[in-house]
């Protein structure tokens, strides 16, 4: 009895077709598959196919940043073999390792905090969104197009992974070079520390003013690649935590400095080698994109031709104000014209390169002799390279600009014409603006850090630890074990 009203109204319905013609019937189903591709056509109008050619361009884009970052990682080599170069061989395992963990550090903080602190919407003093490189992003899509969190980032058409990892390789750089300034005599575990607060919090805040849409780059500061937000940041957080560690023990003494020479000059050179290499991908890569390679071209041959007029020119600047061309020298001449020109290189021509990199070789050779008589003891001369050559590269910005019409930025965009070349100040103001504030900023923030990690877990190695070498006393084990050494 249940299933009888089904029943006769399934009955009832058959009766009803019956009394259609042929012609009805068959104009029932026909009518159907018409609607069904109708909606499906629909559909296929709304979500057009993409267009194969900005597919290719924002695949070639991040091909080239990601190639462009697997170089600047590899400088994490060339810091470690320059920095171990320069120093004594009981201490080069320490001075290895730090370089190698470092990065690993870097990548840790820098993906918790730094990047969302750095480039994460928020406001002119630091951002406050994009924790674990999380939250709303529609990259590779740019300008009106990009609806995300990142907004500083969305002048480069690639994903948000290839801008964080890009991003990520120069701020583990900041770290590194403070590892040379500080060693022979830092605790390892206090370096660390130092490390995680620099890359984590500090660069990202300084960074956020000029690369994250902060007040320096309202005001009109411009660094290309980084002399000031990478090179000067690490060199003034060196110059602190030198100041705060003293002197290696017996560096100096009432009748002058005493020489501690490099145990290894054959990977000092080497590692001066990779530098230069990954300054290939440090200051090219910093175009986020290949364009038509005009661009990129450019700015790689400004950045050969200052490392090679910085290395020519300290070279003979040593050899005619210390007495002989010093290979040390030589190679802190050519890491300084790659540091000068950093900030300028998409902005200025190629002879203006030149002068930049000859002043920058110049400058770091009295630089070092500067800070020694000063006695803060810097073994590799990373304050003097990084530091004073940041700053100079900084200023060199607002001196030799061509102005507004440059490769990157096209019409309109980029810094105004430098001051040499008749721009007046208007570019030179913001510029040394942005070298007090970061230059204060990072004095003030590194002296809180260092003083503080003094304060609970000490700095310096005791001096017995110091004296025998802290690859044994810090890692228990010899660089170069089972060699024969020179008495």
């Amino acid at each position: 009895m249940v299933m009888s009203k089904p029943i006769k109204s399934r009955s009832k319905n058959l009766k009803r077709r019956k009394r259609l013609s042929p012609a009805w019937q068959l104009c029932m189903p026909m009518t159907a598959i018409v609607l069904l591709f109708w909606s499906v056509a629909a559909v296929a109008q709304e979500a057009a196919p993409p267009d194969p050619t900005a597919t290719l361009t924002v695949g070639l884009d991040t091909v080239w940043v990601l190639l462009c970052a697997f170089l600047v990682f590899f400088m994490n080599a060339g810091f470690g073999m320059l920095e171990t170069g320069f120093c004594r061989q009981k201490n080069a395992v320490n001075i290895l390792a730090k370089n190698l963990i470092v990065f690993a550090l870097a990548t840790i903080a820098y993906w918790a905090i730094g990047f969302g602190l750095m480039f994460g919407d928020g406001n002119p003093v630091l951002g406050t969104a994009g924790w674990f490189v999380g939250g709303a992003d529609n990259s590779p899509a740019t300008g009106d197009a990009y609806e995300g969190i990142f907004g500083a980032l969305n002048w480069t058409g690639v994903p948000l992974f290839a801008k964080f990892l890009f991003q990520l390789v120069f701020a583990g750089t900041a770290a590194t070079i403070v590892s040379g300034a500080v060693a022979e005599r830092i605790k390892f575990v206090s370096f660390l520390i130092f490390s995680l607060v620099l890359t984590g919090i500090l660069y990202p805040i300084s960074g956020h003013w000029i690369w994250g849409g902060g007040w320096l780059a309202g005001m009109g500061f411009w660094d290309f690649a980084g002399s000031t937000v990478v090179h000067s940041v690490g060199g003034w957080a060196a110059f602190v935590g030198a100041a705060f560690l003293g002197p290696r023990l017996g560096r100096y003494s009432q009748t002058g400095a005493t020489a501690m020479p490099g145990h290894n000059m054959s990977i000092a050179t080497l590692g001066c080698l990779i530098l230069w290499l990954g300054w290939f991908g440090f200051n090219p890569g910093s175009t986020m994109g290949v364009g038509d390679g005009a661009a990129i071209a450019h700015v790689a041959l400004t950045t050969n031709i200052a490392a090679a007029f910085g290395g020519v020119a300290a070279t003979f600047t040593a050899w005619f104000y210390l007495g002989k061309p010093d290979l040390s020298m030589v190679i802190n001449g050519i890491l300084a014209g790659l540091v000068g020109i950093t900030a300028p290189c998409a902005w200025v021509t190629v002879p203006w390169a030149a002068v930049i990199g000859l002043i920058a070789g110049v400058i770091v050779v009295f630089a070092v002799t500067i800070i020694d008589g000063m006695k803060i003891d810097d073994p590799v001369g990373a304050i003097s390279v990084h530091c004073v050559c940041g700053v100079w590269g900084t200023l060199a910005v607002g001196l030799f600009s061509q102005g507004p019409d440059g490769l990157i930025y096209g019409e309109g965009g980029g810094p105004a014409k430098g001051l040499i070349l008749g721009g007046g100040f208007e570019q030179m103001i913001p510029q040394i603006v942005g070298i007090l504030a970061v230059g204060a900023f990072t004095l003030v923030t590194t002296a809180i850090a260092w003083a503080a990690i003094k304060a609970i877990a000490g700095l310096r190695v005791p001096e017995e630890e110091e004296i025998k070498g802290l690859d044994i006393s810090e890692h228990g084990m010899e660089a170069y074990s089972g060699f024969l050494k020179e008495a």
